[in-house]
């Protein structure tokens, strides 16, 4: 892109397991604690599941809670404390201008109906007449709009008053790098000031772990590290935004950088062709560079075909390498953004988050952290890199 500006990173809301917000993130890291982890509940599953949310913190009316389905509610807070930690909460001037990128999957079911209906439905004589009579008798009418994936700008726009121009984008892990890349170029490229982008992701429903393990792809216990021993996903329910900003419109407004977001490349690999997602993974962390100070915050999912081939070019590619999955679990749609947050706070601090025991690709690295380079390969499509660097 001839001629593109720098994007600054002012704002970072992260929720996970670790907690919420960049402190509680950082000390669990450091720390090297022991990942958060749920191995009862959802039997055999591994899931992370949220640390304990006051969401009235940032969503005080609780009519607005009702009507959010949880991963709504993960990520409205989420993007609160995002904009306030880019100390424009609340501004309706520059919130009014304010564009936002969510990356967003499908609304949740309702687990009581589907579970009544499957139980009752092979007992009767006209199963059809049956299951159109429980549709409409217990189906609230609200549901079917809670099920629009653009509800979560709706809703972060009602509740934090982000009013710009708003697109949400569906389709897993790319979608996360693509609301990122869209936000960024849009600044880099004028079109631009300043942009909330973000996802989020509930990872405590069944009817998703239905769906992952119905393709051999969930990660039941006990756990494992993904990059060492890619068994399957662990799932993990987390929500992350980033203020994107020009350095014009921050300087003017008197905002101190986080980070540098310099580049981000989303890719598609053919899958059925051996290799494919080693060379678009190569070209793309090319693209991004490796000089001196670089580590790589890995994004994988833990699905083991498509994981191996991400480990095997992070082991060619002779950088540190930390493991977001491994920490906070994998959060589908929000898992670039997430590991774009937990990047982003690393080259902010300069220096890198201790090596995780039993992730054989994670070395001791006790040098100075200037630039973090997030891969991230979708558990079936999508290949996706983002660059962030300290401000100059």
């Amino acid at each position: 892109m001839p001629d593109r500006r720098d994007v600054w990173i002012t704002g970072i809301g992260l929720v996970s397991s670790l907690g919420e917000g960049l402190d509680a993130h950082w000390a669990a890291l450091e720390a090297a604690a022991e990942p958060v982890l749920d191995e009862a509940g959802f039997a055999p599953y591994v899931v992370h599941p949220l640390a304990k949310i006051n969401f009235d913190l940032q969503i005080p009316k609780k009519g607005d809670q009702r009507q959010m389905e949880p991963w709504q509610r993960i990520g409205t807070y989420a993007a609160g404390l995002a904009l306030a930690s880019a100390g424009i909460a609340g501004n309706k001037e520059i919130l009014g201008t304010t564009d936002m990128v969510v990356a967003a999957g499908g609304g949740e079911r309702d687990q009581t109906v589907d579970g009544s209906i499957l139980t009752e439905i092979e007992k009767q004589a006209n199963p059809d007449v049956y299951l159109n009579e429980r549709l409409q008798a217990d189906l609230r009418p609200t549901l079917f709009l809670a099920q629009l994936s653009n509800l979560l700008a709706g809703n972060i726009s009602i509740v934090h008053g982000v009013t710009g121009s708003s697109r949400t984008f569906m389709g897993e892990e790319s979608s996360g790098t693509d609301a990122v890349r869209i936000g960024w170029a849009r600044i880099a490229g004028g079109t631009s000031e300043i942009a909330l982008v973000g996802g989020a992701y509930n990872a405590e429903r069944r009817d998703m772990l239905l769906l992952y393990a119905l393709k051999k792809l969930a990660m039941m216990a006990p756990w494992a590290p993904v990059l060492a021993d890619p068994k399957g996903v662990p799932t993990g329910s987390a929500g992350a935004f980033l203020v994107l900003e020009s350095p014009e419109h921050a300087k003017a407004r008197g905002a101190t950088p986080i980070a540098k977001l310099s580049g981000v490349w989303s890719e598609r690999a053919k899958r059925n062709e051996p290799g494919a997602i080693e060379a678009v993974l190569e070209k793309l962390i090319e693209a991004a560079g490796a000089n001196e100070g670089t580590a790589v915050f890995s994004a994988a999912s833990g699905a083991p075909e498509p994981t191996r081939a991400e480990a095997n070019v992070l082991a060619k590619a002779g950088l540190p390498v930390r493991s977001v999955t491994d920490r906070v679990g994998h959060g589908l749609e929000a898992q670039m953004p997430v590991a774009l947050a937990l990047a982003a706070l690393a080259v902010s601090k300069g220096k890198l988050i201790a090596p995780l025991d039993g992730e054989t690709l994670e070395k001791p690295f006790d040098g100075a952290l200037s630039r973090a380079i997030v891969t991230g390969v979708g558990h079936w499509r999508g290949e996706g890199v983002a660059l962030v660097e300290t401000v100059d």
